[in-house]
């Protein structure tokens, strides 16, 4: 297997490998690891459909080249992934296939028709391989919420893969496919690509279409990418991005065709970066030691490379994860209350009446974290408060987009870890939401802001070797930016992002 985009493209067109050997490979992986000891548990189901698209991928590549080399590079360039097998989330839809939310409420559910980021891929030649685990309805920071069971860390079984595309993270790790879909709202594809060593990218509210994507809190969602390197998200960015018809709030991404040949700063770019610091995030309590040490190491990079590095007074950001929990848990509330038994999905009648088959199949049918939100959620809309408290974390929304937006009239870069911790041993806090929640301490500020932000692997832990990673946020519609940076950081610090090789 390959572990590149490029790498692949290369051997596709020099016939040193086929679309169909790397589909099977991953079928092989896949059948290989349902019956570990251990499953790792990335992929849910492969799709059926997946090998005889590599099939007509193949016979494409072949008549080009039987052509010529002119042939064989228009090919290419009309469609720059044709070949390359990727991972999809469980909550984005790829037509005629299962999608559930690793849910029961979808049990048996299949798309009707594709998602815009799928259709895009697709239009490029790139095969869907199957659909990825996540937590339940992305509510979690772990998949371990999960009614197909966890996701467990390619470096270590006994681990969490993060969450809540948890899937997708570890695929990519495992080099199950060559890049990865996941979804955030929170922090759910920066923060399983830390605890699985890869790059991860959030990106600016709006640059990838949310359409045919299951929403949990649609003033948050944004669909994000997972990547051995910063190239390999960069180029499926850029197919991916632009305004959607479907998509009220898709927007065109500048600079998206730069992306397709992603190049690292130059020295005098790099000495002209301002990085920012937050200094609320210096003093986490429970953060772990190593991660104090990667970030440390981190600042010293860019000061050694002639960035100058500020430390900010953000006091706004102390309460950006409680205001993250309010709207996003309100959204939640509302967006799943369509999970009722009546129009798809799973349906427990009795006999007993409408009433009675509503709360009996959202009974059956939401895991406990689910129902947990959705309460916590339905308790803040209540008429008791008006949803004076969902007003409330809204003004605080508000008032970080202002405050985090004057930081980069001044600085290009917010620099901070991604997550207090690295990867903790799955059961660990799946019975205490509140340390769970607070996985999240370091993220949700971007997607409140909603700024583009990208998890680069930074090192390890000095116990049991479990990756950490950083983060580099900038300013809305700054993708370039920052993918230029990581491929800085992945130029000096190949030896962090390793792929594992199983």
């Amino acid at each position: 297997m390959y572990y590149t985009i490029e790498n692949t493209r290369d051997a596709l067109k020099a016939g040193k490998t086929t679309s169909q050997k790397l589909v099977q490979i991953a079928v092989e992986t896949f059948e290989k690891d349902k019956s570990a000891a251990i499953p790792l548990n990335a992929f849910i189901e492969l799709y059926d459909d997946a090998l005889a698209k590599a099939q007509n991928a193949d016979k494409e590549i072949e008549a080009a080249r039987k052509e010529g080399a002119a042939a064989l590079d228009k090919l290419f360039e009309e469609k720059p992934l044709l070949g390359i097998p990727f991972a999809n989330k469980d909550n984005i839809n790829s037509k005629g296939h299962r999608l559930t939310c690793a849910s029961k409420i979808l049990e048996g559910y299949v798309a009707p028709y594709n998602a815009t980021v799928i259709d895009r891929l697709e239009k490029a030649g790139a095969i869907a391989l199957g659909r990825c685990n996540q937590d339940e309805f992305a509510m979690g920071s772990s998949t371990e919420y999960s009614c197909y069971g966890p996701t467990r860390n390619p470096i270590n079984r006994e681990y969490v893969s993060g969450g809540s595309s948890g899937g997708s993270a570890a695929a990519v790790a495992a080099n199950q496919a060559l890049f990865g879909l996941g979804t955030e709202t929170g922090g759910s594809v920066r923060l399983p690509a830390s605890y699985c060593g890869i790059y991860g990218l959030k990106t600016t509210y709006g640059v990838l279409s949310r359409w045919g994507v299951v929403a949990y809190g649609s003033s948050l969602d944004q669909v994000g990418i997972l990547g051995h390197t910063p190239a390999d998200i960069a180029e499926p960015l850029s197919i991916m991005s632009g305004v959607d018809f479907y998509d009220d709030t898709s927007a065109d991404l500048p600079d998206a065709a730069s992306l397709k040949k992603l190049t690292a700063l130059s020295d005098a770019e790099f000495k002209a970066l301002k990085i920012a610091i937050p200094k609320q995030f210096l003093k986490t309590e429970g953060a772990d030691k190593d991660v104090i040490k990667c970030f440390e190491e981190t600042r010293s990079w860019f000061t050694s490379k002639g960035a100058s590095v500020d430390e900010v007074d953000l006091p706004i950001l102390d309460a950006s994860i409680a205001a993250y929990y309010v709207i996003a848990l309100s959204e939640a509330a509302s967006n799943l209350s369509r999970f009722d038994g009546i129009r798809y999905g799973r349906r427990v009648d009795n006999g007993k009446g409408y009433d009675e088959l509503y709360v009996d199949t959202r009974s059956e049918g939401f895991g406990p974290e689910v129902k947990r939100r959705i309460v916590i959620g339905n308790y803040v809309l209540s008429e008791q408060f008006s949803g004076d408290t969902y007003k409330k974390g809204m003004t605080v929304r508000a008032r970080i987009q202002r405050e985090v937006a004057a930081v980069f009239e001044k600085y290009d870069i917010i620099l901070c870890p991604t997550c207090p911790t690295a990867a903790f041993k799955l059961g660990s806090k799946v019975d205490n939401p509140l340390e769970m929640y607070l996985s999240d301490l370091y993220t949700t500020f971007v997607n409140l802001a909603r700024i583009p932000s990208i998890n680069v692997p930074a090192g390890r832990t000095s116990l049991d070797s479990m990756p950490i990673g950083m983060q580099f946020a900038g300013k809305m519609f700054s993708e370039a930016l920052i993918l230029r940076l990581a491929q800085n950081w992945e130029n000096d610090h190949a030896e962090c992002g390793i792929p594992v090789k199983e």
